[in-house]
């Protein structure tokens, strides 16, 4: 399994290598550039080659990816073209805990209802919970965060008034961002569970414990959960690199200063180093999911060996 996981991490090195490339590359083909205009002004020809030279993009563009790299070598990922008094590394240390701190809560929200409504949807298959829990996930995939989360501003905020409209200063802030963004994830993994669990169930080996005379719950609980598991912990490793780099819908409703606004500001700003410096974070944390979804793979299935 160590050999397995260096392996892994050396792996991680071109394909980020591939991300930096690609993303390089794609942000300068956009047409545009970073100092076309600053706000609702145009900038004079002069102005704009002078913020270019300072910039180095008067540079060839492998001459700019050359120098990206070494200062990426050194952790460094370059001055912000539109917070100019902040480096992409201070925008990164800023927004994301934020975000990270969002989407960890969403993913826990998200895993202690999903999961259990999932197993309960497939062991009362085809009854009246069953037919409940798959019309709420259904239900929670179809309602989309744009749209549940100014719902929930309206009838607890507004209607209500038992918790605040938006910005992230404490627990009373955190409910309605989170239930806004982990309500939609768990109803993926629920319907994800339900199915999963309910194939499992069908499989010899659960029919052979049925015979030794184990108890239901011991059968679904030792046997059958930790192998339907598999396929949800599969789309948990995408998911959680996605919630955890910041999502901009809940953060701009709740006014939430996470990394997903910045990014999403950064790509209509023409703001490279921003975008490079998002993508680069997000890809690693991609890779980390999946490997830590390759290694959960062998927890859950013993018959699963990485040499």
């Amino acid at each position: 399994m160590i050999q397995y996981i260096v392996r892994r991490f050396l792996a991680f090195i071109p394909v980020l290598l591939a991300v930096t490339v690609f993303t390089f590359v794609l942000v300068r083909v956009i047409p545009g550039g970073p100092f076309d205009r600053i706000g609702d002004k145009t900038l004079p020809p002069e102005i704009v080659a002078n913020l270019e030279a300072k910039y180095h993009l008067d540079q060839p563009v492998w001459r700019q990816y050359l120098e990206y790299l070494w200062n990426l070598a050194h952790f460094d990922l370059g001055p912000s073209f539109s917070y100019r008094t902040q480096t992409v590394n201070d925008i990164i240390a800023g927004s994301l805990p934020v975000s990270a701190q969002l989407g960890a809560m969403s993913m826990c929200l998200a895993l202690i209802i999903g999961i259990p409504s999932g197993c309960l949807s497939a062991l009362k298959h085809n009854s009246m919970i069953d037919y409940g829990s798959t019309f709420a996930a259904i239900l929670g995939r179809s309602i989309p965060s744009l749209v549940m989360g100014p719902v929930l501003i309206w009838l607890f905020a507004l209607k209500l008034g038992w918790l605040p409209v938006a910005r992230w200063q404490g627990p009373a802030y955190w409910v309605l961002p989170v239930v806004t963004l982990g309500s939609g994830l768990s109803a993926g993994i629920a319907r994800l569970t339900r199915g999963s669990l309910l194939q499992v169930m069908q499989e010899d080996y659960i029919r052979t414990a049925r015979a030794k005379g184990l108890r239901e719950a011991v059968v679904v609980m030792r046997h059958a959960l930790k192998n339907s598991l598999i396929p949800v912990v599969t789309i948990l490793g995408p998911m959680l690199a996605a919630v955890l780099t910041g999502t901009f819908v809940v953060e701009q409703i709740f006014g939430i200063p996470g990394l997903g606004k910045h990014f999403v500001t950064s790509i209509g700003n023409r703001d490279y180093p921003v975008v490079l410096g998002v993508t680069l974070l997000y890809a690693l944390f991609l890779v980390a999911a999946n490997l830590m979804v390759d290694i959960t793979y062998a927890w859950l299935d013993p018959r699963i060996r990485y040499e």
